[in-house]
């Protein structure tokens, strides 16, 4: 069985189809997304539909959860930065209502049960959806999260960290960014996952994709400059 693990997708498209296209020839059993799917990235509709359109296994981010909550007529505290807040108003006020749907109807997580492997699929870590694990964590602290841990596999995202670590009896994969990286290199980040009778193989993956068609729609949508130069760079600058 082979899946393909996303996260943070971020509403980047162009990179969501370099994906698919570099997978071309590869047809995957299963897609699994660890959320953050809207929000900075110009193409909230479009990222959302091709989540449906191939049947992926999404839970919510926490972008996404604040989109809910200005859906439901409420606000946020976080982020203060005005650049930031307007990210999210202008994916909400592009979402159709078929999307908002979709958006509403996910999960904080997932549970996949296999014949004899079963995974999580987190945001953040099993213990909280915000909680941050990099790829330069101690390992004292996936262990403390594989010990009460009812699954073989953990799969998370929110840290744009991409990593797999076996520890104890636990694998721990965050597939890093699909849209929007932070370690310098824009290319998109992801994961592949391969199961087989007693084995499991991870493939971490980077992508290149057109950047220059997200800054465009940036300034086509006249969103802040910044986000052009953090899609450019692969750097958070705000």
């Amino acid at each position: 069985m082979r899946i393909l693990l996303l996260s943070d997708i971020h509403g980047n498209l162009p990179a969501l189809l370099a994906i698919d296209r570099f997978f071309a020839e590869m047809p995957f059993d299963a897609i699994c997304n660890c959320g953050d799917s809207t929000v900075y990235a110009p193409f909230p509709n479009e990222t959302l539909q091709w989540l449906q359109d191939k049947k992926v296994l999404s839970i919510l981010g926490n972008t996404d959860q604040k989109v809910i909550t200005l859906l439901q007529g409420q606000t946020f505290k976080k982020p203060h930065d005005e650049e930031k807040r307007m990210m999210y108003r202008s994916t909400v006020e592009a979402l159709n209502e078929q999307n908002k749907n979709y958006l509403r109807s996910l999960a904080d997580s997932q549970v996949i049960a296999l014949a004899d492997i079963t995974i999580g699929l987190f945001h953040g870590s099993p213990d909280h959806p915000r909680e941050l694990l990099f790829a330069h964590t101690p390992d004292s602290r996936f262990l403390e999260l594989s010990q009460p841990s009812k699954y073989r596999i953990i799969v998370t995202g929110h840290s744009h960290s991409p990593y797999h670590k076996h520890i104890d009896a636990t694998h721990f994969i965050n597939p890093g960014s699909a849209g929007r990286m932070f370690d310098g290199n824009p290319e998109a980040s992801c994961a592949t996952l391969t199961l087989a009778t007693e084995h499991i193989e991870v493939e971490l993956h980077r992508i290149p994709y057109p950047v220059e068609e997200v800054v465009t729609a940036l300034r086509q949508q006249q969103l802040p400059e910044i986000y052009s130069d953090m899609f450019r760079q692969g750097r958070k600058l705000n």
